[in-house]
């Protein structure tokens, strides 16, 4: 069957990100247009809408006319707006936050990690019709933004929200050394002449929800040792920033950051920082226009690039990837930095051509390489947003450049994106990065969605890392034969790459939305020019999984607990309870889940705004659906929603406390359906309630019948508003509970419910954003706990000494104990008290979801970076 036919589901790229010390504002904020990532159901459907919707946004209006088709680019939007709206938040409130959280007692207890094994992308036992098994990335964890490496076969991960783990033999064998930092979101890593790695912190993609950073920090002897706050360099300007590249020359190191470019000596590490360049300062931290929307967009810097033969010479390339005037390279003439408008080639100067750029030097300083992301592309052609890789001969970055690539010509060797409307460089300003063999200067790796070589400077492409497998003929979803003949490939959407050598023997490794790879430098390719030698790097001990959620059932058939959880562009993962290595019996970014605690088999998994499946057999498929579609073991059941984007990209999703086999949904509609996990169909759910046009549903819970639906609508920051609706299951008694924007409860993103199971009346809300004290916007308030005895009628605020951090989720333990997950952690409040306390101590990483064993002694929790931990609520206090 071809693959266009087969219910495939796309790797989204929602890039989320959540352990870091500083939220970034959405670029909604300027312009109401998401200008996050790309991602599809199935990939014709993402070339249709891409096709149909590109050219509707000039290039040049605030903030975003990136035009990113695709409805469920609005994710990693909706991920931002639940944080910032109802205003711009304040620079230091993650930091602030921190500091709170690591002040507060113990509650005792402490975590135990459960997803640190491997995770096998391409287990053999899901071949069911909605995974991606087979597709050829094996192991997988979480995204890896940056990679170094030595010649000591060292290896250095960066990743985009769990920090950065270190290996001491080639790859593998992991451990973390950024743990103590407040941020745990990687920008750049880089190595020095002196052997000194250096961390440029906050995730540069520029993705509306990447999470800014604190500051740069340094470890002299990166083989030993860890990250501490102590190693920061200068002092507190690099914080609230994103750090795209550092690079070094001269004496100094270079950092190319969401507030412009800035230097700093390599030798004495005290002192601040100097501004080298920012094209718009007014709109910098205290500048007159600090407090503009569009001010995060205007200062934008992506490399920096210094001539080897004379280090006074640097070019930088600056830009917002979809389009200002300000955009383009710049250089110092007589002392002013001064924008490039001729003679750079076939490198453009005009402002609508540059766009996301990466440079990269050859070790003998006889070539420059640069990406160029165009936002013209972006805004006008459905294919790409690529405007070409390119090539300085002369070795200055000042060129003139050739054009060695551009994106047909990258389709065309060998690659699996050949379909209009998704080919290389699609995603351009988000996947991006060159290398250079250090002993070969024509000899270069370019990573784009995928991997790119060329052997002589570009005259000749090979894609050695192919997006994924099932395009190609050598494909074959028998499990006993993994991917057919075709070999192992790297999981998509690349972002990090660094050469170094193992016993002598150099590699390259490559960092994506998957984790870490591997390939020797004078790897091996078949006769498609698609590499046969790629080793995942993910072994287990690496866990950045950036889970939404988790679902715990009893495993019938092995004993103990099967546990699963939907991921960031790693689908659904599923531990059984005998299992070493966890599967993936679902695709695409996988986001709420419901799992029977009486059989841990029965499962609803959802994708994006409400498209659900479920299965009662762990989905456990030998591919034989794909000749024999009666054979398939889950199914679509997504409420009507779905059909028409009326649902968050994260939607709501619950059972019934006191009656599994009742679900609540939510969109713009409230939906229950009464069959449980034998639902077959989307047809199934009633609409028991309208929130209205232009609300959606951020949170829904039930207990004995009664519903509770929180809802934002407009839900960013241009005119926000919230509310809450109850009713009943059955359709009656539906009304909205009077929040008033000076009310007690918050005009903030509503985030979730916990519903006394002995009691439906008496329910908690947690609260999202930040407080008055950090949120620039109209009844921001305060507080992020609430609760309500008389079925929420009335709010009181119990947050007491609640760290001002986004509160993400609820759980009531089974004594009346009370669980917060929030963006740094887990609080707790123990039964009868009002006082919060710290449940042992997780680096700084967003827990999203919380959820209790069918036994109810332990208590699960999700984190968007750093896997999935527990800890026996009998150890609180």
């Amino acid at each position: 069957m071809s693959v266009p036919t087969r219910r495939r589901r796309w790797f989204t790229v929602c890039a989320l990100t959540a352990s870091a010390a500083l939220v970034a504002i959405p670029p909604s904020a300027a312009s109401g247009r998401s200008p996050s990532p790309f991602g599809a159901r199935v990939l014709a459907q993402l070339a249709k809408e891409r096709v149909q919707s590109v050219g509707a946004m000039s290039p040049h209006e605030a903030g975003d006319g990136g035009n990113e088709a695709d409805e469920i680019a609005e994710g990693a939007d909706q991920y931002a707006e639940a944080r910032t709206s109802p205003g711009v938040v304040a620079p230091g409130a993650y930091g602030a936050a921190w500091n709170s959280l690591a002040n507060l007692p113990s509650a005792g207890g402490r975590w135990h990690n459960i997803t640190n094994l491997p995770y096998n992308s391409d287990d053999p036992r899901y071949r069911d019709v909605d995974s991606n098994s087979s597709g050829g990335s094996g192991n997988v964890t979480g995204r890896m933004a940056a990679v170094a490496a030595d010649d000591d076969g060292y290896v250095y991960a960066g990743s985009a929200g769990g920090g950065v783990w270190r290996s001491g033999s080639g790859g593998g064998h992991w451990q973390p050394i950024s743990d103590r930092l407040p941020a745990q979101s990687t920008g750049a890593l880089a190595l020095d002449g002196a052997g000194r790695l250096w961390l440029g912190t906050g995730e540069a993609t520029t993705n509306s929800d990447a999470y800014l950073g604190s500051g740069v920090y340094v470890l002299t002897h990166p083989h030993h040792g860890a990250f501490s706050v102590r190693s920061r360099v200068g002092g507190s300007e690099l914080e609230s920033t994103t750090i795209h590249e550092l690079r070094f020359g001269g004496g100094r190191v270079w950092a190319a950051t969401s507030e412009g470019v800035w230097s700093h000596s390599t030798g004495d590490l005290r002192g601040p920082w100097k501004l080298e360049f920012a094209p718009n300062p007014d709109y910098l931290p205290k500048g007159s226009k600090a407090h503009d929307a569009a001010a995060p967009y205007k200062n934008i810097a992506n490399d920096i690039a210094i001539d080897p033969k004379d280090p006074s010479k640097v070019v930088l390339a600056v830009g917002w990837r979809s389009g200002d005037d300000y955009n383009g390279f710049y250089t110092r003439v007589n002392g002013a930095w001064t924008r490039i408008t001729s003679g750079l080639g076939d490198l453009p100067a005009d402002a609508a051509n540059v766009g996301n750029v990466t440079f990269a030097r050859s070790a003998d300083g006889s070539r420059y390489y640069a990406i160029d992301q165009s936002p013209q592309q972006l805004s006008t052609n459905p294919d790409s947003g690529l405007e070409g890789i390119y090539v300085a001969p002369s070795g200055s970055p000042t060129g003139p450049w050739t054009k060695i690539a551009d994106y047909k010509g990258l389709a065309a060797d060998n690659s699996a994106l050949t379909t209009a409307g998704y080919m290389p460089g699609v995603q351009a300003w988000y996947n991006q990065f060159l290398a250079v063999d250090p002993a070969d200067p024509q000899h270069l790796y370019a990573g784009l969605e995928e991997v790119y070589e060329t052997k002589d400077g570009g005259t000749t492409w090979s894609t050695v890392g192919p997006y994924w497998n099932f395009p190609f003929s050598c494909w074959s979803i028998d499990p006993s034969r993994q991917t057919g003949s075709c070999s192992q490939t790297t999981h998509s959407d690349q972002h990090g790459v660094a050469i170094g050598s193992y016993h002598g023997k150099p590699y390259v490794y490559v960092g994506n939305d998957g984790g870490i790879y591997k390939r020797p430098v004078d790897g091996a390719q078949d006769a498609s020019g698609h590499a046969t030698d790629w080793t995942s790097l993910n072994d287990g001990t690496i866990d950045t999984l950036q889970y939404y959620s988790v679902g715990i059932g009893k495993d019938l058939d092995h004993g103990g607990v099967s546990v699963t959880g939907g991921l960031q562009d790693n689908g659904q993962s599923i531990l059984r309870g005998n299992d070493t290595v966890m599967g993936s019996d679902f695709g695409g970014d996988g986001g709420d889940t419901l799992t029977d605690p009486a059989n841990g088999c029965d499962i609803a998994q959802e994708y994006v705004y409400l498209a659900v499946q479920v299965t009662q057999n762990c989905a456990v498929n030998d591919g034989s659906w794909s000749t024999d579609p009666t054979k398939a073991t889950s199914y679509s059941v997504a409420p009507p929603d779905n059909a028409t984007s009326e649902a968050r990209f994260i939607a709501p999703l619950t059972t019934d406390l006191k009656n599994g086999s009742t679900w609540v949904a939510g969109g713009r509609h409230i939906w229950v359906q009464t069959h449980g996990y034998a639902i077959r169909s989307g047809s199934e759910w009633t609409s028991v309630h309208d929130l209205g046009k232009g609300r959606t549903a951020t949170a829904v819970a039930a207990s004995g019948g009664k519903v509770y639906a929180a809802w934002c609508g407009p839900c960013n920051n241009q005119g926000f508003a919230r509310g809450i609706a109850v009713g009943n299951a059955d359709g009656t008694g539906w009304h909205d509970i009077g929040l008033p924007v000076d009310g007690t409860v918050p005009n903030r993103y509503l985030s979730g419910f916990a519903v006394d199971p002995h009691n439906a009346d008496h329910v908690f809300l947690t609260v999202s954003g930040f407080s008055r004290a950090w949120t620039e916007g109209p009844g921001a308030g305060v507080g992020h706990v609430f609760e309500s005895t008389d079925g929420g009628t009335t709010w009181k605020d119990v947050s007491a000494n609640l760290p001002d951090v986004p509160s993400d989720s609820a759980l009531l333990t089974a004594d009346g104990g009370l669980a917060v997950a929030t963006d740094l952690g887990v609080v707790y409040r123990a039964p009868g008290r009002t006082t919060w306390q710290r449940v042992g101590s997780l680096p700084a990483v967003a827990v999203l979801q919380l959820k209790a064993s069918p036994d109810g002694g332990t208590l699960y929790a999700a984190t968007h970076g750093r896997g999935i931990y527990t800890v026996q609520l009998r150890d609180l206090r």
